[in-house]
């Protein structure tokens, strides 16, 4: 009785182990992901930064969630049939620049394509350029 109890006790515990899954690996380098998912501006106005993301999510169809201009994020979401959630933080990277890092996911799963990301900062780029030009 004793060996059958320890037996299944085994089998228990082995059914709960993860196996050779690493759940915070991705299968892209960190290096490679923040490369595509960040850019870095020529102004030190993280205002600015901020007003134009703010708009240029809303010119793409996002909704936003939160806005906190002390830590410099931004939260949106888009729902069409699917759900996109982006996030976007804005850092003062030196005296004369502001690094901008967006992270998006469709439905659970991260949005890995680099096409993505850079139409979202085309058009962030767009909006800065306008607004740094008084256009409105």
């Amino acid at each position: 009785m004793k060996y059958i109890s320890i037996l299944l006790l085994m089998f228990f515990l082995t059914g709960c182990v993860a196996g050779n899954q690493r759940v915070l690996d991705s299968s892209a380098s960190q290096l490679e992901t923040r490369s595509y998912q960040s850019r870095v501006f020529d102004t030190n106005s993280q205002e600015m930064v901020m007003r134009a993301t703010l708009s240029t999510l809303q010119d793409l169809g996002f909704v936003i969630e939160r806005a906190d201009a002390v830590l410099g994020t931004v939260t949106a979401l888009k729902l069409d049939g699917y759900q996109i959630r982006i996030t976007v933080s804005l850092r003062p990277r030196g005296e004369t620049q502001t690094l901008v890092r967006a992270n998006a996911q469709f439905n659970v799963t991260p949005i890995e394509d680099p096409k993505h990301y850079q139409d979202f900062f085309t058009s962030l780029e767009k909006s800065l350029f306008l607004t740094a030009n008084a256009v409105d």
